[in-house]
């Protein structure tokens, strides 16, 4: 009886070993920094996001003029594309407007 007892500690003893071992593996994967390889990939995620055209349906943001979404959105005629905009110096946050792309014209 002895023997068993000692043979189920051992294995008892183990087991915690082999959690604590899983536990601290899991967290140095945590705190390990990202591969150069990766940071390339949010690189080129970065400026494709850059280069890409606006949405159809676009939504203004803080500090944004009808000037500077016309620029960035490639869209001279919002004004005239959206007849809820009354006032074209009344823009805000969070205001709903439909671009064209003067290239897809």
């Amino acid at each position: 009886m002895g023997r068993v007892a000692s043979t189920t500690s051992i294995a008892e003893k183990i087991s915690w070993y082999c959690a604590l071992f899983m536990a601290v593996m899991l967290v140095l994967s945590c705190c390990e920094e990202p591969s150069e390889r990766e940071y390339r990939g949010e690189e080129v995620l970065l400026l494709q996001q850059k280069n890409k055209p606006c949405d159809e349906i676009y939504v203004v943001r803080e500090g944004e003029t009808l000037q500077t979404i016309s620029e960035k959105c490639g869209d001279p005629f919002i004004v005239e594309e959206n007849p809820h905009i009354h006032d074209p110096d009344d823009v805000f946050p969070g205001l709903v407007i439909k671009i064209t792309p003067f290239k897809n014209r």
